[in-house]
């Protein structure tokens, strides 16, 4: 009988005698949070860990309970990378792919959140340069290490409610700028990169899924009030208490990392594949206004994430 999991499940319950000796796994994002426990659980269970970080140093720091529980043959590996600059991007996979070993996972975990306007070195939007047009193209440059069986985890978000993708305005030129709809417009490309990329890569045993790990206070709340964040909070439960659904509780950490592991490693890719996870299952579909399970139909649509992927091309001047 397969294991049941759920929102309270942690990474260990989720890895729980699993063997990873032998696998090549990339973390984005190991300076902090869900990348550095990601880390931790995969290299305790026998992983190969390349973990990467903007700030090297940060990440050495953070890590150090990754190398001190990491056994069975697994290990931690730190390479630099910077989402918001498509030359470190770039140069990262150039590297990897000169190294030349494959990966059995790909975890697209680093990412920003509702921070104040701004630009990418390349003149992107912030959000949506670092948290999708970055790991669209370190994903698709090392696309050809990814061996058969292998999979890319994105992380997205509930907040992929806040709105859909702008393929017309993606960097707010004409539209008004908002820290949680632009987040909300990076959350939903996660989602509809992961389809795209299942769909192109599939037959080859190459699977792809995104996944909303909960609600959880790490450093990429870093940029929001705390009352602001309490009120998004209160408005979560006055909703959930006027529908009958029980209050809003906040993830550990662990628990946050969870379906992350669950949908990249134990999880059928036929089950996961081109699809949005929540909780260590697959969401259903649900065009309920307010941040609670589900997933918006438009973050899935495979016509959109196909337009998605030629805008996204196009923005970075390189086509896969």
């Amino acid at each position: 009988m397969t294991q049941l999991f759920g929102a309270t499940s942690t990474t260990d319950d989720v890895l729980e005698g699993v063997d990873l000796a032998g696998r090549r796994i990339l973390v984005t994002g190991v300076s902090a949070g869900l990348g550095v426990e990601t880390a931790r659980v995969l290299a305790a269970r026998g992983a190969h860990v390349v973990g990467a970080a903007r700030n090297l140093d940060k990440a050495r720091e953070a890590t150090g309970q990754v190398r001190a529980q990491a056994s069975g043959g697994g290990s931690l590996e730190l390479v630099e990378l910077d989402l918001a600059s498509l030359a470190s991007v770039r140069s990262c996979a150039d590297a990897l792919l000169a190294d030349g070993r494959p990966f059995d996972l790909i975890i697209a975990n680093a990412g920003i959140m509702a921070c104040p306007e701004g630009r990418t070195s390349d003149g992107f939007e912030t959000q949506f340069g670092t948290n999708h047009l970055g790991h669209f193209v370190l994903v698709n440059r090392l696309a050809t290490l990814m061996r058969a069986g292998s999979r890319l985890v994105n992380l997205s978000s509930a907040g992929h409610r806040f709105s859909d993708v702008d393929l017309d305005d993606p960097n707010f030129d004409r539209t008004p700028y908002s820290e949680f709809v632009a987040y909300g417009r990076s959350k939903t490309a996660n989602i509809l990169f992961a389809v795209e990329f299942d769909r192109r890569h599939a037959a080859r045993g190459v699977r792809a899924t995104a996944v909303h790990p909960g609600g959880i206070r790490t450093e990429l709340t870093r940029h929001m009030d705390g009352s602001v964040f309490q009120e998004m909070v209160d408005q979560i439960n006055v909703a959930n208490a006027e529908a009958g659904r029980p209050p809003f509780v906040l993830k550990t950490i662990p628990q946050g990392a969870a379906t992350t592991v669950w949908s990249g490693i134990v999880a059928a890719g036929d089950m996961v594949g081109g699809r949005y996870c929540e909780d260590c299952h697959v969401a259903d579909l649900s065009e309920a206004t307010d941040i609670r399970s589900g997933v918006h139909a438009y973050a899935v649509d495979p016509e959109r994430a196909k337009a998605l992927w030629a805008r996204s091309e196009e923005m970075v001047n390189e086509r896969f």
